[in-house]
């Protein structure tokens, strides 16, 4: 999958969607949104297709000191059941039971053995419509992985093949989205997701933001990532129609339409 404008700002960037990600590649489409006032547009070249130089907000953004309540808050519905791989599934039939099952789509966790591959190749066989299952786009996300996991090692100071040291992590969570297509049978949102990285137990803890666009179908009774509906998505878009990737509590998180994403109790 190549990568054009630079490259993401971290490893922990990479790793949120990159199942979604990889599938989309090969039909030349970007889904991470990148730097504010810096669009990507639809590709035309298969693999070469480029994602955004930066899945993360703005180069130096600090969540705001003074708290500004978001207007919309939601607690995403649960999945019904968890599947062979670990993962959460059988969401309700409405656009909330859809988000949930694109944040639980995008929700990782990297520390101790466990490893990109591992958490890309779980979303893969748990969340991807069954037309974008197939050999090559399952090679394309592993090859994706085994590099992030290269680069994680590296940046971690470990070897590739070992656990990461006690304490360190990469772990993605979805804390806010805004739909902007739904019918009965797809859902189309932008889901905005926080990135926490840590290199062991006595170091700092690195947060960053990022945005992604995803669009899911009802597929076999439960909601799948689509390829197919992410294109149409990204093809409707109109330049500056992208939301602000703000933390909730910033001002602009209400202006730019997010719904945050209340934690289960």
């Amino acid at each position: 999958m190549s990568r054009t404008r630079g490259t993401w700002n971290t490893t922990g960037t990479w790793i949120a969607g990159v199942a979604l990600a990889a599938v989309l590649a090969l039909t030349g489409y970007a889904v991470f949104g990148g730097d504010d006032g810096d669009t990507d547009q639809a590709g035309k070249g298969g693999a070469s297709a480029s994602a955004s130089g930066s899945a993360g907000p703005k180069p130096g953004y600090t969540p705001p000191d003074d708290w500004s309540e978001p207007d919309r808050w939601t607690a995403l519905p649960d999945g019904e059941r968890t599947d062979e791989h670990g993962s959460e599934v059988g969401f309700p039939h409405t656009a909330e039971g859809a988000v949930a099952m694109a944040a639980a789509a995008n929700t990782t966790s990297i520390e101790g053995s466990r490893n990109s591959v591992d958490e890309q190749l779980r979303l893969y066989h748990s969340y991807v419509a069954k037309a974008d299952r197939n050999d090559e786009n399952a090679e394309e996300i592993e090859l994706a992985a085994i590099q992030t996991d290269k680069s994680l090692h590296q940046e971690m100071g470990v070897e590739v093949g070992v656990p990461l040291p006690s304490g360190a992590y990469v772990r993605s969570t979805v804390i806010g989205y805004k739909v902007v297509h739904r019918s009965e049978n797809e859902i189309a949102a932008w889901l905005l997701f926080r990135t926490a990285q840590k290199a062991g137990e006595m170091e700092k803890e690195s947060i960053d933001y990022g945005r992604i666009l995803n669009a899911v179908v009802w597929e076999d009774g439960d909601w799948k990532l689509s390829g197919a509906a992410t294109q149409r998505a990204l093809q409707g878009l109109r330049e500056g129609q992208e939301p602000k990737m703000v933390a909730p509590g910033d001002a602009d998180f209400n202006a730019s339409g997010w719904t945050a994403v209340r934690e289960a109790s």
